[in-house]
């Protein structure tokens, strides 16, 4: 069975339109993908004008910003991963407790207090990624992208 359609007894969902699943129909997002390109050719031109060394420079950090935005993800992924274990093993020793008298597991309920306290922080990296995302889509379109890289170099 391919993955994305629906048969009865499967467990994968319906195929829904490019509409329902971006909320966006397919012009709109063709549009959008065109302008970036165009961006990114703006953007090209305006570095193949710079020396040299500016270039290499200029490669260097695209290089470096593209490297760290790659690990953050994996942390974030690897955090996640975490929190979902952490949280696993939190639940197991609710499990345990005694609910006639819960405050007499008062050392399980300390170590579950930890293991959450250790699946919250474990997980921030990756919710604060998500914040982040989803506040940079928020203002997709909205902000003026510049032309130039004279305001990267500082020259006005």
């Amino acid at each position: 069975m391919s993955s994305g359609t629906w048969s009865k007894g499967s467990r994968s969902t319906p195929n829904k339109s490019e509409q329902e699943k971006t909320g966006k129909p397919l012009q709109v997002l063709a549009s959008e993908k065109a302008e970036a390109e165009k961006k990114i050719r703006e953007i090209s031109e305006v570095v193949s004008i710079l020396p040299m060394s500016r270039q290499t420079t200029f490669n260097s950090l695209v290089a470096k910003l593209t490297n760290i935005s790659t690990h953050m993800a994996s942390a974030a992924e690897y955090g996640a991963a975490t929190a979902h274990r952490l949280s696993a093993l939190a639940h197991a020793e609710v499990a345990k407790i005694d609910d006639a008298q819960p405050l007499s597991s008062g050392e399980s309920l300390r170590g579950i207090a930890a293991l959450t306290s250790l699946a919250n922080e474990s997980g921030k990296i990756a919710l604060n990624l998500l914040a982040a995302n989803k506040e940079a889509a928020a203002g997709v379109g909205q902000e003026d992208v510049p032309t130039s890289l004279d305001h990267f170099y500082g020259a006005n």
